[in-house]
């Protein structure tokens, strides 16, 4: 019998998680700022999504944008936003905390799962600026995360499968391996063929033209993009499931 697909769904809004809910993903990454990789969003936004949701709820605690070193006041913003997380009813919560050589941060790390306790906890793509993916590994295991989200050290997941493959192996039943970046229905299939791996992390989106009528042509708010709005869809959350589970009905061996 074949394991299902599990499909996480980062969304931007409640809106995009309750689209990605509508259309038949597992659980929910919630995030702000997708433009920047990501980072926490507001308590509003946590506790809309959360009241909104039957399924699983994993907001990104990431205090900026940049890289994964944090000082001793980020990493404090860090403690509160996974404690609101736990007050809220979250499942989980999704970090990624390194140390200035490139390796996981196992006391930082540590740290933060035990304090989200009893919520989950995943390791992020911080995993992917790692200078060493299998001593990373060990690493993530032995802080009590339960799964880690990678492209395979690359750009997208499909330019890291081979990599991704040899995590899935390697962590067997230690460790959830979750493929991301660049997942999309145009490439899932060969994803699930090529990796092994039984948990996706994917977008879903689509970007929607604005209803504003007027449009200030002399003004910008940063990258001139204001009157586009990336949301999740639940049509295409939909098509990435068919399609990954019509790939695990072919079956591959590991």
């Amino acid at each position: 019998m074949n394991t299902p697909v599990i499909l996480e769904i980062c969304a931007n809004s409640a809106a995009s998680a309750i689209a990605a809910q509508t259309g038949g993903a597992d659980r929910v990454e919630l995030c702000d700022n997708m433009a920047e990789g990501g980072t926490t969003p507001s308590y509003g936004a946590i506790a809309k999504t959360r009241e909104a949701l039957s399924i699983q709820v994993y907001p990104i605690i990431r205090p900026r944008g940049g890289d994964f070193l944090y000082d001793a006041l980020e990493f404090e913003l860090m403690q509160r936003d996974i404690e609101v997380c736990k007050q809220l009813g979250c499942d989980g919560v999704v970090i990624g905390v390194l140390t200035e050589d490139g390796k996981v941060d196992v006391v930082r790390t540590k740290q933060l799962v035990t304090l989200a306790q009893p919520m989950g906890v995943t390791f992020h793509r911080a995993f992917d600026m790692t200078s060493d993916a299998f001593e990373a590994l060990e690493a993530v295991i032995s802080t009590g995360c339960e799964r880690i989200l990678t492209s395979g050290q690359r750009r997208i997941a499909m330019e890291g499968t081979g990599l991704i493959r040899q995590l899935v192996q390697v962590a067997g039943d230690r460790i959830t391996i979750m493929a991301g970046s660049g997942v999309r229905e145009e490439n899932i299939a060969e994803l699930v063929r090529q990796t092994g791996a039984r948990e996706y992390h994917s977008r879903g989106n689509r970007t929607a033209d604005s209803k504003m009528q007027y449009r200030n042509p002399h003004a910008a708010m940063g990258d001139g993009k204001e009157f586009e709005i990336s949301i999740t869809d639940s049509a295409i959350v939909k098509r990435l499931r068919e399609k990954a589970e019509a790939a695990t009905s072919t079956s591959y061996s590991l």
